[in-house]
């Protein structure tokens, strides 16, 4: 059997398998609605908890060199 004719059938037969494509629509539901969100939450959250971060540390380093006074 020529190579072409193998080819041909496996797409058609790949075509029509149908095994895990719930699967994959919901991880592609999940990622439509995840991917904005995170974009969001990165855009404008993280400053905010940057600084938080930034505060806690500053407080930590002041802490340490109060005690160690």
């Amino acid at each position: 059997m020529p190579l072409t004719k193998r080819f041909g059938r496996l797409l058609r037969r790949l075509h029509r398998d149908e095994r895990g494509a719930l699967t994959l629509e919901t991880v592609l539901i999940i990622a439509a609605i995840a991917l904005p969100v995170l974009i969001v939450i990165i855009k404008y959250g993280w400053p905010a908890i940057r600084n938080y971060f930034d505060r806690g540390l500053q407080s930590l380093e002041q802490n340490t060199d109060d005690v160690t006074r």
